[in-house]
């Protein structure tokens, strides 16, 4: 376990982009028909939540960078239609958030950041925003976990649990992001 609060947020976003990798890989194995088709859930469609996870993403990673770009983050709903394209800006914008997290301190964990929200700007801890995302992205990807579970695609395993016999596969799915264990713990 990580002995500083920074050393956890940075395994949390390690964590938050795996989890997006292995659900949008597994969406991999749906048409587009089925990727776009109408399921229960708060946004109607696979489509529209993974789209909402990018987006929100986009919004709070730019605030974290100190950037402006608040509301107009939802100015397009479905910023990529396809899944292909949406696997690519995930892990773009999943790699400025682990970036960020790698470079917090304890003092910056503390540090103000600005979150434009069109009308007015809210003020929040960086350590709180990371809670919020984090937990936020947590919950639509168990939203859209369900919708699978609706396809004839298997759902993933989203969480850090994996049976011992199972640590090649994590392995290798770490090796196909660049990562390893002792990079996600702050190890070695």
């Amino acid at each position: 376990m990580p002995a500083s609060l920074p050393l956890a947020l940075r395994a949390m976003a390690y964590n938050n982009a795996w989890a997006n990798h292995r659900l949008l890989s597994a969406c991999a194995g749906l048409t587009q028909t089925q990727f776009e088709a109408e399921r229960a859930g708060f946004f109607p469609s696979l489509q529209a939540t993974l789209n909402h996870i990018l987006i929100v993403d986009h919004f709070y990673v730019d605030a974290l960078e100190g950037g402006r770009l608040g509301p107009a983050a939802w100015a397009n709903r479905i910023p990529c239609p396809a899944l292909p394209a949406l696997k690519v800006a995930q892990e773009a914008v999943d790699r400025r958030l682990i970036a960020w997290c790698e470079a917090l301190d304890d003092a910056g964990a503390g540090r103000t950041i600005a979150v434009h929200r069109g009308s007015r700007v809210q003020e929040e801890r960086a350590d709180r925003l990371l809670l919020h995302l984090f937990q936020h992205q947590v919950h639509h990807r168990g939203q859209a976990h369900a919708m699978l579970s609706g396809t004839g695609v298997k759902p993933p395993q989203l969480d850090e649990f994996f049976p011992a016999d199972e640590a090649p596969l994590r392995a290798a799915e770490f090796a196909e992001l660049g990562w390893t264990e002792q990079r996600v713990w702050g190890e070695g």
